[in-house]
């Protein structure tokens, strides 16, 4: 069945968490990254990880199915689905103690040519006055899946960052263990199949088990953070790219970046030197 573009405009009601340390160390932790500003809880409240958000996001977007015309594709083609950009701005740092309300807007969904592709907009808040605290605009696509309706884009995502050359960039390696996946699942409480069972990501159509295209961008953004911010997360605002390539574990990544003003260049290549992330970029502030 096609996706509907009844769903376009539509809103998931405000999911709650509160933020605590554990959680927030886990996810650092899970990219292993131990840096004081995550892990000292004797240095005031803990800092979230720029990626953080994507945790309290998760099950917003697991709701989708609940909008009205969301009920329209079938179980095989809901698992065509795939995670093609992430752009998220980071308005004021999550930290420990927070009580935070995240909702999802359908903004667009139209036909190209690898299928329905739908733009989300998703937004943080503080549950006691409303801020906003990040908001994410996420570009998804159902392969090989039709759209029902009009094509329709009701708010256009904001323009993406200058990028500069990447001939000359730093490259640093990562390498990730074989059990990555199942620890990322865990320590960002974001728990998708095909990253933890073989016999589900074979059945999908993939070679084996991947890692999150969430996880290897936010193990991108440690290094960048390292290399580029002092160490420090709070300097943060905007980071982003497109997801393509996939990474098999074990295996090791590639973070290709350079800097002009405060935007970070960045590409992601996989151990088969293939784009894992491309067009990334981390903006400072």
């Amino acid at each position: 069945m096609p996706l509907s573009t009844e769903m376009v405009g539509q809103q998931i009601p405000a999911l709650e968490h509160q933020v605590d340390a554990r959680w927030l160390m886990a996810y650092a932790a899970g990219l292993n990254d131990t840096s004081d500003c995550y892990m000292d809880t004797t240095a005031g409240p803990v800092t979230a990880h720029p990626m953080f958000p994507v945790c309290p996001e998760w099950p917003v977007i697991l709701k989708l199915r609940e909008m009205a015309g969301g009920q329209t594709l079938s179980a095989a083609e809901a698992s065509r689905g795939v995670h093609a950009a992430h752009d998220l701005h980071i308005h004021r740092p999550i930290k420990a103690g927070d009580r935070i309300q995240t909702t999802a807007t359908m903004i667009g969904i139209n036909q190209i040519k690898p299928g329905a592709a739908y733009t989300l907009r998703l937004d943080t808040r503080d549950a006691k006055d409303g801020t906003l605290l990040a908001q994410t605009y996420q570009l998804g696509i159902y392969r090989g899946v039709e759209i029902s309706g009009e094509g329709t884009t009701l708010e256009p995502p904001p323009a993406l960052p200058k990028l500069s050359n990447l001939d000359n960039g730093r490259v640093e390696s990562i390498d990730i263990g074989a059990g990555a996946a199942h620890v990322y699942t865990e320590c960002a409480r974001i728990w998708n199949p095909i990253h933890t069972d073989r016999k589900v990501a074979i059945e999908a159509g993939l070679p084996d088990i991947i890692l999150h295209g969430t996880a290897t961008l936010a193990l991108a953004v440690s290094s960048l953070v390292k290399q580029y911010a002092g160490g420090d997360p709070r300097a943060v605002t905007r980071l982003g790219g497109r997801f393509a390539a996939m990474v098999l574990l074990p295996s090791q990544i590639k973070v290709v970046s350079s800097i002009s003003g405060d935007t970070i260049s960045f590409q992601v290549h996989n151990a088969q030197g293939e784009p894992a992330v491309s067009k990334g970029y981390m903006v400072l502030g």
